[in-house]
């Protein structure tokens, strides 16, 4: 299903320019642009990627990851098969290399939210591959959700242009934005074939501008992306320009795709560069895929008062008070919406991959 593109110029000699994504593809007559996902047909950018879902699950907003937004709340999770990166690396390469919607299912936004709400989710999660390369599908089925009251989160790179984040910025409620390296230019341009980093530093910079909230992840690749140095440069860059409340997610790295020969993380490492975060002055550092006492946890950062455990994407235990405070020493904690209770955190845990529909 191809609608015509957003954001896009028409230039000399029939090409067009698409301002989606930071790669900003000059396209030809004919041509696609680098995701694949969308076509210069006689000087009108087309998508190919509309209401085409490869993937759709029920997950916890946790899974996101997102920690400080709406705890314990459902999303229902949305993916076309493209991305603008090509990370050698990917956990979702079957899906994100795909380069095409021969096994998708038809998937207008009414039907998204529709579902959502027939499965009792509170808001959309536009996930798995890259957004970017299916923001129309997304915006719409945003724009229509929140008339219906949910909230709608983006799991994205990072590499959406400043106009495509204004954009979609009045129906996006909450991003998770991954680093893969620590940002590190190098492992950007050899493992991932991404031209440059700073257009991400850019989308970040604008969300925070359209108050859109922030979480941010670093999987931590062994070898070539571990780098102890860039982690502390890219934490100090998100205190001086996200703020020091911004949750981080470090993430353990396990052999994928065309990265099998590489070892996982060892935990050793996943726990300095947590410690590396907070010493940097981060006030809410996660680690995920790793098994660990305290790294799914939320700490108070003034007293360390534990205040909210969870397990394995669930949260098991909450102390906060309904203002979101700590209940020993008082201080606000950066969590943004309410807590949805912790029998509707593990309601459809199970039905989490019932809906795959890459057919």
């Amino acid at each position: 299903m191809s609608r015509e593109a957003m954001l896009y110029e028409r230039q000399p000699e029939g090409k067009v320019r698409c301002n989606l994504c930071s790669r900003r593809c000059l396209i030809p007559e004919g041509g696609l642009g680098v995701c694949a996902a969308r076509k210069n047909v006689k000087v009108k950018l087309l998508t190919l990627s509309y209401a085409r879902a490869c993937s759709v699950n029920v997950d916890p907003i946790e899974k996101k990851p997102l920690f400080h937004f709406n705890p314990g709340s459902q999303v229902l999770s949305v993916s076309s098969p493209f991305c603008n990166f090509f990370c050698r690396f990917c956990c979702n390469w079957i899906i994100s290399q795909q380069r095409s919607t021969a096994q998708t299912s038809k998937m207008p936004p009414e039907s998204v939210v529709n579902m959502a709400k027939k499965l009792h989710c509170t808001g959309v999660s536009y996930t798995y591959t890259e957004p970017t390369t299916f923001f129309e599908w997304a915006y719409d089925t945003a724009k229509l959700a929140h008339e219906c009251s949910m909230f709608n989160t983006f799991v994205t790179n990072g590499y959406l242009t400043p106009e495509a984040v204004d954009m979609i910025s009045p129906y996006l409620d909450a991003a998770t934005v991954d680093f893969k390296g620590a940002g590190n230019p190098i492992f950007y341009k050899e493992v991932m074939r991404v031209p440059s980093v700073e257009p991400i530093y850019q989308c970040l910079k604008a969300m925070k501008r359209n108050n859109i909230h922030l979480e941010v992840t670093n999987l931590i690749v062994p070898r070539t992306g571990d780098s102890e140095e860039k982690l502390l440069e890219l934490a100090r860059w998100i205190i001086g320009n996200l703020g020091e409340d911004t949750p981080m997610h470090l993430l353990r790295f396990f052999p994928s795709a065309d990265m099998v020969e590489v070892e996982e993380t060892p935990a050793a490492s996943v726990e300095k560069a947590r410690k590396i975060c907070y010493e940097a002055g981060l006030r809410y550092v996660y680690t995920g895929n790793i098994p660990c006492l305290d790294g799914e946890n939320t700490r108070c950062p003034n007293c360390q008062e534990l205040l909210v455990e969870r397990h394995d994407f669930n949260i098991t235990k909450w102390r906060l008070r309904d203002n979101m405070t700590c209940p020993k020493c008082g201080i606000k904690i950066s969590i943004k919406g309410k807590y949805y209770g912790l029998l509707i955190a593990r309601r459809f845990y199970s039905m989490l991959h019932l809906f795959n529909m890459r057919k």
